[in-house]
């Protein structure tokens, strides 16, 4: 007798793929966080007391340091798991990963130094002081080699949850095309639900993602979601009653199908969001973004550490450009350009001159030749770049003299790049928000593509860096900014 076969789902066996795919990431991130702990430590015992050995004192027994770093090991290796560190809806795509390691490990180090205090441990200093910056280090350098493999692979479409957007046209429009740009985030739009089925919100053309389904009911969402054999359901906007939505978040729960909602909220970072629940409603205040007190004071105070420590070190190359500059061509080393500053200043941006010196009395006749984004005039075989020019440029050597444009306070390390005072006059109500604090000389447009990126781009990138400032993502900008300048997108 045959014996009775029980058909699985599509959306199951998509899950399920799924599931095996993340397994084996967490498989590797433990590996992983395991070798760097166990390096770090085994480092800062072999640096602090060589291979001689010490015993740490705990009341009246002598407990030998290399038991304290095995227990060092397990307790770091099992905080990072607590803290939530390994989820996969971080990984790949943000800095929250990253912002975690660095908790967990601050937090146990935090513990370490509070049960010292207490029980009169005499644990030693260099000991800690060594494990903790190199574990950090090498956490942080062990996620990003996994973050790059793991980019790799959701560009090549694996470790990709197939998404079933849920909403009204343009929403669920706008939504799916977010998702579609970030692969490294993991979502894969296959297929879109709406939930209006009013004639003038109609699907953009341009869209590839079919339309699987209309109507607010809870059956034909769940329908659409086996048909399109997706794994997750992105909620955009609140088209659908929260009774359906509740009934819809336990069903999808008991078949292991994740959802999640995107409010109507673009260009809104973390800093500025704070959840609050009232009588099972979840609140989303936003709050105004403020550059001011002591976030002003630690933002300046890092530009002129940091910008002076850099032109001490950087002395003796930008002396060796210039010269190079002045042997090439005609004309002075340095390039002073109008620029346009916080709240509408007026100030001379320093460059490196990589061009002839009479490059803005040729700028007419190249005029119709731009392949800048409109505003902006950029060319990528500019007649006008000298030979040491395109060199300098290519790498954003010729930017290194605003350094001294941060420290006297005309720039920032990080921040909106310095519009021109003809770009300004463009600008419309929103845009001259850029205005709000200092450009900087780096920032989103430096490492998001510069000149490939369209003018709406780069005023949008502009804006989230204003609405959203954070030190932090300074920290993050100016290391993504190495690889943006040998990556070289975008530089001519």
């Amino acid at each position: 007798m045959n014996k009775p076969t029980h058909s699985v789902s599509p959306s199951r066996q998509a899950n399920d793929k799924l599931d095996v795919l993340e397994h084996d990431g967490r498989v590797r991130v433990l590996l992983v966080d395991f070798l760097c702990i166990t390096w770090a430590v085994a480092i800062a015992e072999l640096l602090r007391f060589g291979l001689d050995g010490q015993s740490l004192d705990i009341g009246s027994v002598a407990t030998p340091y290399p038991l304290v770093s095995v227990v060092l090991d397990v307790l770091w290796w099992v905080g990072l798991g607590a803290l939530g560190t390994r989820q996969p809806r971080i990984q790949g795509f943000g800095t929250e990963e990253y912002r975690r390691v660095t908790t967990a490990s601050l937090w146990l180090f935090g513990g370490i130094a509070l049960v010292s205090y207490v029980f009169q441990l005499d644990t030693a200093r260099g000991y800690v002081a060594v494990a903790l910056p190199l574990g950090i280090i090498s956490l942080l350098i062990g996620r990003w080699a996994l973050r790059k493999d793991l980019i790799h692979r959701r560009k090549s479409g694996q470790h990709l949850r197939r998404v079933l957007v849920v909403g009204g046209a343009q929403s669920a429009a706008h939504l799916a095309r977010q998702l579609g740009a970030y692969p490294a985030a993991g979502y894969q739009p296959v297929a879109a639900y709406l939930t209006t089925s009013d004639a003038t919100e109609s699907w953009p053309e341009d869209l590839q993602l079919p339309v699987i389904g209309k109507g607010k009911d809870l059956e034909g969402i769940l329908a659409a979601v086996e048909t399109a054999a997706a794994d997750s359901v992105a909620i955009s906007g609140a088209d659908v009653d929260p009774p359906t939505l509740r009934q819809l978040g336990w069903t999808l729960t008991a078949r292991d199908i994740g959802m999640f909602m995107a409010p109507a909220l673009t260009d809104v970072a973390g800093p500025r969001i704070h959840m609050q629940q009232l009588a099972g409603l979840p609140l989303i205040h936003v709050t105004t973004p403020n550059l001011e007190g002591l976030k002003a004071v630690a933002k300046r105070g890092f530009d002129i550490c940091a910008s002076l420590a850099l032109l001490i070190i950087l002395a003796i190359p930008m002396c060796v450009v210039a010269m190079l500059v002045k042997l090439d061509s005609s004309g002075a080393a340095m390039f002073r350009q109008t620029r346009i500053g916080r709240s509408g200043e007026v100030f001379s941006m320093l460059k490196f001159r990589s061009m002839v010196v009479d490059a803005e009395q040729q700028l007419a006749r190249l005029t119709e030749l731009n392949q800048g984004n409109g505003v902006l005039f950029k060319m990528k075989d500019d007649p006008r770049v000298t030979k040491v020019g395109r060199f300098i440029r290519r790498y954003s050597i010729d930017e290194l003299p605003q350094l001294f444009n941060v420290l006297m306070g005309d720039m920032s390390l990080v921040g909106p790049r310095p519009p021109l005072p003809v770009e300004v006059e463009t600008y419309d109500e929103f845009a001259h928000r850029r205005l709000l604090v200092k450009p900087g000389l780096t920032g989103p447009w430096q490492v998001s593509g510069r000149s490939d990126l369209s003018w709406d781009d780069s005023i949008r990138l502009d804006l989230y860096y204003v609405e959203n400032w954070s030190m932090f993502q300074d920290m993050i900008y100016l290391l993504r900014t190495v690889r943006a300048v040998f990556a070289k997108d975008g530089a001519y």
